[in-house]
């Protein structure tokens, strides 16, 4: 067995509505996942024993770790052991909004089922992917999409957003299960299955009124500094801004790279930042 190298990208959330609270304990929403270019990278290689590493320690290695968890659950369902070594880059943030952990999962179940010819089909795939979390199925095949019930539900979208994007994360980490207790389900007032095609300048103007995050309204209030990111955004040029998820990260659209980037300069000796 050949070592191998995959990119496993972060998204973002073009505009987040909660829609209901469900009977399951989980809730309805409605989103689009957008890939962005931003990568965790997992490195598979030959062992006589299953390993797992992370290159940031506080990243948990054990059983807690979704990618151990797909080498579990791959192992039950084709029947048959897999011994590989597999080490995780971290370069996307934890606790940012931006998918990490899905994306690393379901890049492992991706590529161990077909190093260790598992036999396992998209669909099957799909079915272990939504148990290990709601929007891991998004990233077995990343295109921009509308996810709706819990996330799993997915529609591709022919969807562009051809600016430069810059993410800024503080040292904020938003707790995703405090986030949906105290969010307040509503109807969506626009509907984002709207967005198609490449957005232009003034259709992202447009949208900073319509397409709307329902976490930011708890989230702002519980952590300004967060609000004033976004708010100094716009005061640097961006085009549009929202937070992505649950928190921390905001992102920010811009005309040009040159604006871009010295919105970059004004963040980055604060929070860490990243120009997609």
């Amino acid at each position: 067995m050949k070592t191998i190298s995959v990119n496993a990208p972060a998204k973002i959330n073009f505009g987040l509505n909660i829609v209901s609270r469900r009977a399951d304990g989980y809730h309805n929403i409605e989103t689009i996942f957008y890939p962005v270019c931003l990568y965790d990278t997992l490195t598979f290689s030959a062992s006589e024993k299953f390993s797992f590493t992370v290159s940031d320690p506080s990243i948990p290695s054990d059983s807690s770790n979704l990618v151990v968890q797909v080498k579990n659950e791959l192992e039950s369902a084709a029947n048959k052991k897999i011994n590989v070594s597999i080490h995780l880059k971290k370069n996307i943030p934890v606790g940012a909004g931006l998918g990490g952990g899905s994306s690393d999962a379901a890049s492992a179940l991706l590529t161990l089922n077909d190093m260790f010819h598992c036999g396992l089909t998209l669909a099957e795939l799909r079915i272990i992917a939504g148990s290990l979390g709601s929007d891991v199925p998004f990233f077995l095949s990343p295109v921009p999409s509308f996810a709706e019930s819990r996330g799993e539900i997915l529609s591709p979208l022919k969807l562009k957003i051809e600016f430069p994007l810059l993410i800024v994360k503080p040292a904020i980490h938003i707790s995703t299960a405090w986030a949906y207790k105290n969010c307040k389900p509503a109807l969506p007032k626009f509907d984002l299955r709207n967005l198609h095609g490449t957005l232009s300048n003034e259709e992202m103007i447009e949208l900073r009124t319509k397409v709307v995050n329902d976490f930011e309204r708890i989230v702002f209030d519980d952590y300004p500094e967060i609000r004033e990111i976004k708010q100094k955004m716009y005061q640097l040029g961006a085009l549009f801004s929202l937070m992505t998820g649950s928190g921390s990260a905001v992102f920010g659209i811009f005309k040009n790279n040159f604006d871009a980037e010295t919105a970059k300069e004004f963040f980055q000796d604060r929070y860490l930042s990243v120009i997609c």
